[in-house]
């Protein structure tokens, strides 16, 4: 475990001089500031497996209420020691070359008519580090992402992505129109639900952010996700289901396939956890890993 306040060398050199000379698995502890939510959004696509926000700030002399999810987030990452020794954690640090714009303009007008949902947990940010850049700003459809994440760290990563990506990429907001060309991240501690209505002749889709109960101890779920766009959506669909712990996005693949949708699962070479897309793949959802 790494704070990522610390003196003389702080969390961030620290885990790049790991990842750089002993790959071995890190859990960031982290506060709720603008600086250290900022900081671990980048210790994630650094390398570390995952994070632990502290309970009361920098100084949290009260660490032991969330002794329960350090102790589980610790088991998690000690299956993936053997992973990272056999990875070119070089290949992983080639920056992505900042865009340099980060004000991007979408014409509201546009139609939508494709749609690509993406649903990942443990691995998720760096596992988006790596999909998302790499779209072209063209793309002519819209992204839904969940990414299990607790509130505040959202929009640091969306703001972290969009600084490097061509597509816009922003934290999903209630009421807003999903346009092509455009990544929403959900909120941390709200499920994403849309609404389907018609404007005119054109068919236009609006989020609807809810704080419903927790799905499979999860809020924002995947499954809500995946069930509320199989009911409201009416065109095509590509589903995407990422590194993971559980099985988030299990019951609701059931929708898509139904309605249509084509479903990728993320291969177990690259996942840093192999569950949720695992479990995907073993009840015949996936297409293509």
């Amino acid at each position: 475990t790494l704070d990522v306040e610390m003196p003389m060398m702080d969390g961030m050199e620290t885990l790049k001089t790991i990842m750089a000379r002993n790959p071995l698995p890190v859990i960031m502890l982290s506060s709720y500031t603008q600086s250290g939510t900022d900081y671990t959004i980048k210790a994630l696509q650094l390398g570390a497996i995952d994070f632990v926000p502290k309970p009361s700030g920098q100084i949290s002399m009260d660490i032991d209420k969330v002794k329960e999810e350090i102790v589980k987030k610790i088991k998690i990452a000690a299956g993936t020691k053997h992973k990272l020794q056999n990875t070119n954690i070089e290949l992983d640090f080639i920056p992505i070359p900042p865009r340099g714009i980060t004000d991007k303009v979408i014409d509201p007008g546009t139609q939508l008519n494709k749609l690509v949902l993406i649903g990942t947990s443990t691995g998720g940010p760096k596992a988006l580090h790596q999909v998302l850049p790499k779209l072209p700003a063209k793309l002519n459809a819209g992204i839904l992402v969940v990414q299990h994440m607790p509130p505040g760290f959202t929009k640091s990563l969306a703001e972290r992505l969009n600084a490097l990506s061509q597509i816009k990429v922003k934290e999903a907001e209630d009421g807003e129109l999903v346009l092509p060309g455009c990544a929403y991240i959900t909120p941390g501690d709200y499920h994403l639900n849309v609404v389907a209505k018609v404007n005119g002749s054109r068919k236009e889709l609006r989020i609807k952010l809810t704080q419903k109960p927790p799905r499979g101890g999860h809020r924002p779920s995947v499954d809500e996700m995946l069930e509320s766009v199989a009911t409201q959506y009416w065109s095509d669909i590509v589903c995407v289901i990422m590194t993971g712990m559980g099985k988030d996005g299990t019951e609701g693949l059931k929708f898509i396939k139904d309605r249509g949708g084509r479903v990728i699962a993320e291969d177990q070479s690259s996942c840093v956890v192999y569950g949720m897309p695992k479990i995907a793949y073993e009840i015949g959802a996936v297409e293509m890993q």
